[in-house]
């Protein structure tokens, strides 16, 4: 069984994805066979938990890649396994329905079925997750907002539906309700690494919104420095923590001499403000982070072992990034 198959199907690049679904006819060939309907194959299964993780991962790749055929037998197989009424089952099927949707009124009938099931059963999670990634991908984000308010309302410490709902906020400019959404999945799974970058992104680009000459600027850009230090320091090699490291601290080296007589004002005990950094950590931060994206770059563009796992795509940005900083000077 490959490996890949038993990763989360967020983590498989495209690539990964597209040769796992030209290897579906064979996997689904290998697993095929009689069982017993569901509930009584409970009492006679011999299968492990990894059959099905594969069942389902194949099922997502065949749908990311175009195989739909492949895809509709996979959801079959865990439809006979798990029935029809089953709350995953059925929003998978409803992906799928949005997957091979020809037009945007055939995802309207889509989204009318989410909302007839949810009438039926307002606690189906899954579904309710599908309805606001739905509306979402239709367009209409205020929507989605509003189903994954209702959704959390039910059930306050769903991860997934709070970083979900970041996302969307972030989509529409409003970056503090973003950060609020972020601080609550920290407060759930406070060493995802992932998401302190995250958080650190929104932080910096909420920096947009302040003047230059606000204390508030160096206060918000040193709490983004903070967030990419914790997702490296809680993940080694992370890539995506090392690429916003550089960018905050060289964004505070331009604004701190501005803003160096205001660094005490914006320090506040009483709220838990922390003090700015001084100049001298801000830019030993700045040269470690570049040594360290200039090392990952190398090494991981030739596919060294250990140093093969990042994204094309994160490299090129990466190196893009070092190279900005490196122009020669013309005299």
């Amino acid at each position: 069984m490959s490996i890949d198959l038993l990763q989360p199907p967020t983590h498989v690049p495209l690539s990964t994805a597209l040769r796992i679904s030209q290897q579906a006819p064979t996997i689904l060939r290998n697993t095929s066979g009689f069982r017993l309907p569901y509930p009584l194959s409970l009492f006679v299964s011999t299968e492990s938990q990894e059959l099905w993780t594969t069942q389902e991962n194949l099922f997502l790749a065949c749908l990311r890649t175009g195989d739909d055929k492949s895809a509709l037998h996979c959801l079959e197989k865990l439809t006979e396994r798990f029935g029809g009424q089953n709350e995953r089952i059925m929003a998978l099927r409803g992906l799928y329905h949005e997957a091979t949707a020809e037009n945007s009124k055939a995802l309207e009938e889509v989204l009318e079925g989410y909302v007839e099931t949810l009438e039926e059963n307002p606690t189906n999670m899954p579904i309710r997750k599908r309805t606001a990634a739905l509306l979402k991908s239709l367009g209409r984000p205020a929507e989605a907002i509003q189903t994954l308010v209702a959704l959390l309302d039910s059930s306050p410490t769903d991860a997934e539906a709070w970083s979900e709902m970041a996302e969307l906020y972030t989509s529409q400019g409003q970056y503090y309700q973003a950060i609020y959404c972020l601080e609550e999945v920290l407060l759930i799974m406070p060493n995802a690494w992932s998401v302190h970058a995250r958080l650190g992104e929104i932080l910096f680009r909420s920096c947009s919104n302040l003047a230059g000459g606000n204390g508030d600027l160096l206060k918000t850009l040193s709490e983004s420095m903070r967030r990419f230090c914790r997702s490296i320091e809680l993940c080694e090699n992370y890539l995506r923590g090392y690429y916003g490291l550089k960018l905050s601290t060289k964004k505070l080296l331009d604004v701190y001499p501005k803003s160096s007589k205001q660094s005490q004002a914006v320090s506040d005990p009483a709220t838990g403000d922390l003090a700015p950094p001084t100049l001298r950590s801000i830019q030993r931060l700045h040269e470690l982070a570049t040594g360290k994206l200039g090392e990952m770059v190398r090494r991981g563009s030739v596919g060294e072992r250990g140093w093969n796992d990042y994204d094309e795509a994160e490299l090129i940005a990466a190196r893009e990034l070092l190279d900005r900083d490196t122009q020669p000077i013309e005299r």
